[in-house]
C-alpha cells in the first residue's frame, strides 16, 4: 500500500512489471468438479452464443460436468455472485472488476469478450446539454459498474464530483424507466437498454467518450482457477469458438440478443454497432485502460488514496489460461 497517488507514467511502468511477474506463474493440476456455474448477460453478446448453442455443455458432457447458467443484470451483480461463490465465471467491465478486487473480491480477469462503447450519459431534458449542466440535478446510476465509473470520470473532467449531483441508485433497466418517466434528469446508461431508450424512448446521448469505456472482461474466482486450471483453459477455448462464431454469423448473433432481451432488432443493431468483438486475449492493453480508470477514480476520491492501483491491476489480469 502507498500513501500517495502514483503518476500515470510510473504506475503504468510498475503495472507492466508486475503484470509480467504474475502472468507466467505455474498452475496446479485440476481438481474433480461436477458443475461449472457461469453467467450470461445482455451486455456480453458472446455469452448468449455460448448458452444458446450449448457449446460448454458439449465440451464438458463427456466429463460428467453440468453447466449452470446465471443471469447477471450488471457488473455489480456479477461481482456479487463471484464474491458469494454462487458463480465461477462472471462478466464485468474491466474497471468494475478492479473496484471489486480492491474491495477484496478474490477474482482474476482472464479474457476479453468485447471492446464496447456500452455506456454514455443520457437525457430527455432539453436543459441538459453538457456534463456541467448536471450540477444540482438527479442522475440514475448503478453503483460499481462501468456507467458509474464513466459518470465519475465525466464529472471530474467537468470540474464536478458526485456531491454536485443527486445520485439515484437503480439497476440499469430501472434507470432507463426512471429517465423515460421523467423521474430523473439524466441516466448513466448501459446497452442494450441505452439503445432502446435512444431509439424507442427518444432519449439523447449528450456525453460520449468511447475511450473511457473499459473493456468487457470475463472473470473467474481465484480459488476455482487455482483448483481447476485445465477447466478454465477449456472454458476459454470454447469462449473463443463462440466469439469467432459471433463475428462470422452477425445475423444469428442479433437473433440471440433479440430473443434474450425482447427488444426490437433495430435496437440490438444499435448496440452491436457499438460493440467490437475482435479481441479475446487479455494483457497489457487492457491493463493500461483499467489502470487509467483506476487512477481517475482514485483522484476523484472514489477509491482509497492508499490503494496501490498498479499492483492491483497487475494482480487482477491473468493471461495464463488463454488458448495457445
Amino acid at each position: 500500500m502507498k500513501n500517495r497517488l502514483p503518476t500515470r507514467r510510473s504506475a503504468l511502468a510498475l503495472a507492466a512489471g508486475l503484470f509480467a511477474a504474475v502472468t507466467f506463474a505455474p498452475a496446479p493440476a485440476s481438481a474433480q468438479i461436477s458443475e461449472i456455474r457461469i453467467d450470461w448477460a445482455t451486455y456480453n453478446p458472446v455469452s448468449l452464443v455460448l448458452r444458446d448453442r450449448k457449446l460448454l455443455e458439449q465440451e464438458f458432457e463427456k466429463d460428467g460436468i453440468t453447466i449452470r447458467w446465471v443471469q447477471s443484470a450488471g457488473s455489480n451483480r456479477a461481482l456479487e455472485f463471484l464474491n458469494a461463490e454462487s458463480i465461477d465465471f462472471g462478466s464485468t467491465a474491466g474497471a468494475a472488476a478492479l473496484i471489486g478486487k480492491i474491495n477484496g473480491n478474490p477474482i482474476k480477469s482472464i479474457y476479453v469478450y468485447s471492446r464496447p462503447e456500452w455506456t454514455a450519459l443520457v437525457t430527455t431534458k432539453d436543459e441538459v446539454q453538457s456534463v456541467a449542466d448536471l450540477k444540482g440535478r438527479s442522475v440514475a446510476v448503478t453503483r460499481g459498474t462501468d456507467p458509474h465509473i464513466f459518470l465519475v470520470r465525466s464529472l471530474a473532467e467537468a470540474g464536478l464530483t458526485e456531491r454536485d449531483v443527486r445520485l439515484v441508485l437503480l439497476q440499469h433497466a430501472d434507470g432507463r424507466l426512471a429517465l423515460e418517466r421523467g423521474d430523473v434528469d439524466a441516466w448513466a446508461g448501459l446497452d442494450p437498454m441505452m439503445a432502446a431508450a435512444e431509439i424507442d424512448g427518444g432519449a439523447r446521448l449528450f456525453h460520449r467518450n468511447a475511450e473511457a469505456n473499459t473493456w468487457g472482461v470475463l472473470n473467474v474466482r481465484e480459488s476455482f482457477a487455482q483448483a481447476n486450471p485445465e477447466i478454465v483453459k477449456r472454458v476459454l477455448r470454447v469462449y473463443e469458438e463462440a466469439r469467432e462464431w459471433s463475428l462470422a454469423n452477425p445475423d444469428q448473433l442479433t437473433a440471440s440478443l433479440v430473443a434474450a432481451t425482447q427488444l426490437p432488432e433495430n435496437v440490438i443493431a444499435r448496440q452491436l454497432e457499438r460493440t467490437e468483438l475482435t479481441h479475446g486475449p487479455i494483457g497489457a492493453r487492457q491493463a493500461e485502460a483499467i489502470l487509467a480508470a483506476g487512477i481517475a477514480l482514485q483522484e476523484a476520491g472514489v477509491l482509497d488514496a492508499r490503494a496501490d492501483i498498479a499492483e492491483t491491476v497487475a494482480d487482477l489480469i491473468d493471461g495464463t489460461y488463454l488458448p495457445e
